[in-house]
Parts: C-alpha cells; structure tokens; sequence
C-alpha cells in the first residue's frame, strides 16, 4: 500500500516537473504523509521508506466483543496468574510464547483486556482466539488429546487385533550402543523376565557384521520364547550425518534381530517381530520435553514400590526377584539400566494401548 502510494506520488511528480509551476505546490503538499498502516504520524517520503509498519489486523478489533464479561474475565485471571510451566500446558502457549507473556505482563502490567494480547510477541489474533478457546474449555483438550495418542500407530506392521489379545505373553527388547535388554510381561502384566546383554565390541575398530551377528545370536539365546517380540525403532535421524556411525549401528542390530527373532515368517507368513514408536512410548508416560524423550528410571522405580504397596499395580513383579531388580536400579550404581526401563515401559505401553483401544 505504502510503496503504491509513493510510485503514484514520483508518477504524479514527473507531470508535475513538465507541467512546471505545480512542483512547488507538489513538493508542499507532500512534505509530510501519513502511514495508512499504523496511523499514528506524519512523515516524509524518505522516512515512510524506512518504517517497518504492517497492516492492522482487520479482525483483531473484536476479539473481546466475542466473548462475555465473565468470560473475558476468567481468561484475563488465568493469563494474569500463571506461571510460565502452567501457561505452557495451554494450546498453542507452549516454548516462547509463554514466555513472552510472562515477560510483558511483568514489564507493563497485566493485561485489561483480550486485544492487548496484541502486544505480545509471537501472539497473532487466530492464536489469541484458540488460547481463549481452550482456557474456556480445558476438559475438551485430554480428551481430544486421548483420542489422538490411542489413534497412534504404535506398532508396524500392523496385525489383527484378536491376534494380540490372544497372545499369551510379549517379549519388548531396546537396544542401545552397548546393550541389548528385554522384559517379558504377559497379559496381566506380570514381569516373566527382564534381563540385558551386554557386549564391548560393538562399534569397536573397523565394522565387522560377523562380531554383531555373534553378539546378537547370544543375546537372542538368551531371550525367552514368546507370542510376540516388539522391537523400540530407533529415533536417530538418517540426516543427521555425525551420528551415521551410531545410527548404522542401531540400524544393523534391528535388522539382526528382526531377522532372528522372525524366523518362522517364511512358514505361515505372520508377523511375530513388530516395531514400536519411542516418542509414543514417551507420551503416553508423560516421559517427553519437546521433541526429545527423558528417563524413565523414576517411573520403574515406582512402579517396584506399587508393585509391593498396591492391591492392583499398574505391574506386578515377581517378588523373590523383586531385591534384585532393586539393587540394580540403586542410586548411583554403576549399571544404571537406562535400556532395561524403556524395554519394561515399552511392554507396559503397548497392553495399556492395546486394552484402550479394544
């Protein structure tokens, strides 16, 4: 708009400039313009051309005709009081935003009304309305959010759903750099088994695919037999060049371990090795800030202690090995058993999404 009005101005000056005697009254006139976007001065030509105004929003006038006086009131009270942690958990206030606004209603006041919402960085009219929205309305978020992570794809291949409520008892195996765990958790979510093996040569001197296929055939030795054998896919990224030596070695265990692990698939042509999603894994145990996932050693050290004290656990563990999986998760041990905690959240997963979604 602005840069159209000054090409009219330099149009209507070169006619001017041949018609003569009108430059000066020109040149009077346009000595001070108004900025058609922010109108809020008068300036000349050269300054217009440095402003960094935008269009007004044409909306953004009636964001608190929208709403009641109580309503507007109960989101001003929640934006006025709280924290920077609680702001976050509302939609589309997560990161920066959150931030910003904490930030401004600490350096200006807090806010009177919904359009001053404006003023916050990052904060544009069509997210104002979802936040209101959602402060208004928190109770249809969970369930919105519920209905999302059931929808997930946890696990591929997919399989028929009888086939897995059938199974009489799971094998969830994660594998890191060092280390090859596993839990065996059956139905009614009893710990059969929940081991590790470990190996220092992997990733050791040039790559060798006999020293895996070693390393990982005793590890299989050691897996117990089960209905199925659901894998954690790992969540390193093929673009990320640095990590390539790492993400070929994860790579090259999974596909080992498919292989060995599914040796039945060329018989009657049914899946019994799945892959599992980790971040929906992290979601569903609340495990997750931002994109990446943290530990979940707290959570199994928990769930130990529920185990004992509750009538109905979340997981039952057998209690002569109870002791010993304690001793091994003891704060500060040397083996802290990072892989063997997401193999056992990983089977309890996939029977809580498996029994949510039936």
């Amino acid at each position: 708009m602005l840069a159209r009005g000054l090409r009219r101005l330099e149009i209507r000056g070169r006619q001017c400039a041949l018609q003569g005697p009108r430059l000066p009254d020109l040149v009077r006139h346009q000595r001070f313009l108004r900025c058609t976007c922010c109108k809020e001065g008068h300036y000349t030509p050269a300054e217009l051309r440095h402003l960094g105004c935008s269009p007004p929003d044409p909306e953004a006038d009636d964001i608190d005709e929208r709403y009641t006086p109580q309503q507007r009131a109960d989101v001003l009270r929640v934006l006025n009081t709280a924290t920077r942690e609680e702001l976050a958990d509302i939609k589309l206030l997560r990161g920066r935003k959150s931030a910003n606004i904490v930030e401004h209603r600490d350096g200006h006041g807090p806010f009177t009304h919904l359009h001053s919402l404006l003023e916050v960085p990052l904060l544009k009219h069509k997210t104002i309305m979802k936040v209101c929205q959602s402060i208004l309305s928190p109770c249809e978020e969970p369930g919105r959010r519920e209905k999302k992570l059931q929808g997930l794809k946890f696990i591929k291949p997919d399989v028929e759903r009888r086939r897995l409520l059938a199974a009489k008892s799971i094998v969830s195996i994660v594998f890191g750099i060092r280390k090859i765990a596993w839990a065996q958790v059956d139905r009614n979510r009893t710990v059969l088994d929940w081991n590790q093996q470990e190996s220092h040569r992997y990733m050791k001197g040039p790559y060798l695919p006999s020293i895996y296929l070693e390393e990982i055939s005793l590890a299989v030795s050691r897996i117990p037999k089960a209905d199925f054998f659901i894998l954690e896919k790992p969540g390193i990224s093929v673009q990320n060049t640095n990590l390539f030596p790492v993400t070929l070695h994860l790579r090259t265990i999974e596909a080992m371990l498919h292989g060995l692990l599914g040796v039945h698939f060329a018989e009657d042509q049914q899946h019994r090795v799945l892959s599992a999603v980790r971040t929906a894994v992290g979601k569903h145990f609340e495990l997750m800030v931002g994109e990446s996932r943290t530990s979940g050693r707290e959570l199994v050290q928990q769930l130990m202690a529920d185990s004992v004290t509750q009538e109905h656990p979340r997981v039952l563990f057998p209690r002569d090995a109870l002791s010993r999986y304690r001793r091994l998760f003891q704060k500060g041990g040397a083996d802290r058993g990072e892989e063997m905690c997401d193999a056992l959240l990983q089977a309890v997963a996939f029977y809580e999404f498996l029994l949510n979604n039936s």
